[in-house]
């Protein structure tokens, strides 16, 4: 698989004394920067990546693969697609540096694929990237995963609890033994690099990806960024490729992804720079220390500005101040959203200091522009080869461009016994007890045991987001035969104590038991997806509070495990219990809560809680936590315990308005506490993350990258049925007054050759025309006033059903958004439906 070419050793080249002194953005089309966006180098903290990450000999081999290169060899370079839009037959006209799969593609289409079958891939288009070419000289292309949690992309491998866990655990040394377990199996599958560690400093837990974070404290983040970056790749070593068995890591998302206003993703820092440097930066400094290869940036922005198209932070911060000397990548189409780009076409990221674009599925389209780019002069040689350069280091010292390169795909390596062991450890470690009335913890040998709520018996719920797919709603048991859910785990070391223990979901059981273990939590979810108005736990349907206090009122004494991404309120359900687990998201290994929970026959269990709270737990429903319940750090134990008062259940939030009932569907999804089902005649089905359709097969419900990822449902009807948007009823009279409209954002893509009705409530209007008047194939938005509705005699004091939209077969769109907008509010009225 090597590229052929043995390089003999040249003298030092002007190249190498440019380590020292990167090339800042060119002033050509660099952007404007705002002045509160303008990070000024000196007065960040000095850090450096190690020496060893290069030498003479190596510099000068990149000089001479530049001076052969072509120029479409070099643009190539600089773009990374991901495989669910190419094939390797296309990297013979378009010589891409990278590949991805993102968090919904496998191997082949087949999200569920094997170890080998990745590594059968990631070799194909090796292959493919390092024939010999007429012109210039072939590169082979790095292979980027997120293994975010153990390589969680695989059935069957060992996923560890995600980072808002193992902050919990607060044991850098078992971050560095969770690194190189993650790294034998990444490298087990025949992959070379993770998008992994998250160095994010989460301030505000509505984010949706707090639990990507370790902890609020930059303190702690700092010490585990330099810990998973060397076990992740190992410690640099001079003259020495990264070894087969580990991968390169990636600090991310730089900068301030944690730190965006509301807690909002991909959202604005509104922060000063002294606050982006002591909270956000933290993590940087020792990663680089440490020898990160790459740095991801962050979709979000810093006080206005995207960071993908920031130069003071990409270039005079990451590659001067901080020293940076492997390359940036940046996120999923995130070139897009900087000022004046598109995902296709934006040379102000190149020039702001991003080195490689992630455009998995505008790459074509980018390349080609950003040739024509090139070739104009509109983006300097000197910047095209500083950035080539940077990747070309990186694919060195991973030994993939070696006359005989380095050979990853050690299959056995992925699921190891000695894997999840450590795997299992960290669950118990993550574990933060923080109430246990009446010593009712640990579970006393003999006991009956009655385990139960949605959770219990769930591998999705305990393992999250990120596994298998990107959202994770759709992961089962049988994906993790190794591992546990908490009810395996739990029914294992009560039964081997001497007692009994019956899986009851809702709580039923037929003979009384001497204690209930109650599994509960949110449900999957990843990135924006994940962002929420409050910290209340279920607002609007609180079901898993209603079986505690079902259970207590018939005498039995409740143990709550709680699954979640953050801490949030729960101080309805710690009341309801007599004892209250924070859990997290442990991952495969469930049986590491019953480490905890429960005794062993000698009557003490085989760990005691150790864990401590690496986040403020709240004491109501507001966000960012000011006057937390408990501070960062709290945590009991078994030798150290304290009793806990009546706590106050109110949430100090208006939670009605903090849902905010007039906005029904946006991100990609239904917004609590509206729910989107597709109903046919066979019957109704309600619409998550995963594809699905109605009970007979006519509506289809799937999500679709439109603007961002997965940022909106396309909904394809093949015979007569139905999309429904439903909740509780809210008043919308305060919007008639108003005279506000039913504003729908969506993309036409294909037209019924019945008619298309729309029902707000119970009051159905006929759109067919206004449909046929939408532009097909591109964004547009249907606006119909209130009054149109009410009118027709629609209840808007009583609205629990806001949109429905009713079509025959080949109706095809992608629906973006649902709200109430002040929004063409004159306009006229479409007819009523027959």
């Amino acid at each position: 698989m090597g590229i052929g070419v043995k390089f003999a050793p040249l003298l030092m080249s002007a190249a190498v004394a440019a380590l020292a002194a990167p090339v800042a953005a060119q002033p050509m089309g660099a952007p404007d920067i705002a002045e509160a966006a303008r990070a000024n180098a000196a007065n960040w903290p000095s850090a450096h990546t190690p020496a060893a990450i290069t030498d003479t000999e190596t510099e000068n081999r990149i000089s001479l693969l530049l001076a052969q290169m072509t120029l479409e060899q070099k643009v190539g370079q600089l773009i990374q697609a991901d495989i669910a839009a190419i094939s390797p037959e296309d990297l013979r006209t378009y010589p891409l540096g990278s590949l991805l799969a993102g968090g919904n593609s496998g191997p082949y289409g087949n999200e569920r694929a094997s170890a080998a079958d990745w590594n059968r891939l990631v070799d194909e288009f090796r292959a493919v990237s390092v024939e010999p070419r007429a012109k210039g000289v072939a590169i082979p292309i790095i292979f980027g995963v997120d293994a975010v949690h153990g390589h969680n992309n695989i059935p069957g491998a060992t996923v560890f609890p995600h980072n808002v866990g193992l902050g919990a655990a607060h044991d850098p040394a078992l971050i560095r033994r969770i690194a190189e377990v993650t790294a034998l199996e990444i490298a087990g599958s025949g992959i070379e690099w993770t998008f992994a560690p998250t160095l994010a400093v989460p301030q505000d837990l509505r984010w949706g990806r707090a639990y990507e974070g370790y902890s609020s404290d930059p303190k702690l983040v700092a010490e585990y960024g330099k810990e998973m970056v060397l076990g992740l790749q190992g410690k640099l070593e001079a003259g020495k490729d990264i070894p087969a068995n580990r991968v390169a890591a990636t600090a991310k998302h730089f900068l301030a992804d944690g730190g965006t206003e509301g807690g909002d993703d991909q959202g604005d820092a509104k922060i000063s720079e002294e606050e982006l440097i002591d909270i956000h930066a933290a993590g940087y400094v020792t990663a680089i220390d440490a020898g990160a290869l790459t740095v991801m940036a962050s979709f979000s922005s810093w006080n206005g500005v995207k960071n993908h198209g920031n130069p003071t932070l990409l270039t005079d911060v990451l590659k001067g101040a901080l020293g940076f000397q492997g390359f940036t990548v940046g996120d999923w189409n995130a070139q897009g959203q900087v000022a004046g780009c598109t995902n296709t076409d934006c040379p102000e990221a190149l020039m702001a200091g991003l080195d490689m674009y992630m455009a998995p599925d505008s790459w074509k389209g980018l390349y080609e522009n950003t040739l024509a780019q090139a070739r104009s002069g509109q983006i300097p040689q000197a910047r095209i080869n500083e950035a080539v350069r940077r990747i070309l280091r990186v694919k060195m010292k991973l030994g993939l461009m070696d006359a005989q390169p380095v050979v990853r795909g050690d299959h056995a390596a992925v699921g190891a016994p000695a894997h999840l062991a450590v795997a299992r450890e960290a669950v118990a470690k993550s574990l933060v007890l923080l109430k246990n009335e009446g010593s009712v913890l640990p579970i006393k040998p003999g006991a009956k045991v009655l385990v139960a709520g949605p959770a219990a018996d769930s591998m999705a719920i305990q393992s999250g987001g990120w596994t298998i797919s990107w959202q994770g709603t759709d992961v089962t048991k049988e994906d993790f035969p190794n591992g546990q859910t908490i009810w395996d785990g739990l029914n294992e070391a009560v039964t081997e104590a001497g007692g009994s223990a019956t899986l009851s979901q809702d709580g039923s059981f037929e003979t009384a038991p001497d204690v209930a273990i109650v599994v509960f939590g949110e449900t999957p979810y990843a990135e924006y997806q994940g962002d929420v108005p409050t910290l209340d736990y279920q607002p609007s349907d609180p079901t898993d509070l209603a079986l505690l206090k079902s259970l207590k009122a018939k005498g039995i004494p409740v143990v709550s495990v709680f699954l979640s991404g953050r801490p949030m309120f729960t101080s309805p359900e710690i009341n309801a219990s007599d004892a209250f687990v924070a859990a997290w998201l442990p991952g495969s290994q469930g049986a590491g809560v019953a480490d905890v929970l429960v005794a062993r026959a000698d009557g003490k269990p085989v760990r005691d809680f150790t864990g401590k709270l690496s986040f403020a737990w709240p004491a109501d429903a507001r966000a960012p936590v000011t006057e937390p319940l408990w501070p960062l750090g709290h945590g009991l134990s078994y030798a150290k315990g304290a009793s806990v008062p009546q706590l106050s259940e109110d949430p100090r939030v208006d939670i009605a308005t903090a849902l905010n009932v007039d906005s029904f569907f946006g991100a990609g999804r239904a917004l609590s506490p509206w729910v989107l089902s597709v109903e046919d005649a066979g019957g109704k089905r309600t619409v998550g993350t995963a594809p699905v359709s109605s009970a007979g097969g006519a509506v289809t419900a799937q999500s679709v990258d439109v603007r961002a990822q997965e940022d909106a449902k396309s909904l394809t009807w093949t015979g007569n049925g139905t999309a429904v948007i439903e909740g509780p009823a809210s008043d919308l009279t305060k919007h008639l007054a108003e005279r506000m409209s039913l504003a729908i954002e969506w993309r036409v893509d294909s037209l019924p050759e019945g008619p298309v009705t729309l029902a707000l409530g119970e009051r159905t209007l006929d759109v067919t025309t206004l449909l046929v008047d939408a532009p097909l194939g591109d964004v547009s938005t249907l606006a119909i006033p209130l009054k149109c509705f009410a009118e027709q005699g629609a209840d808007m004091a009583q609205m629990a059903t806001p949109l429905r939209i009713v079509s025959g077969a080949n109706l095809s769109l992608a629906l973006l958004s649902a709200s109430v907008e002040s929004v063409d509010a004159a306009g006229t009225c479409p007819p009523v439906a027959n």
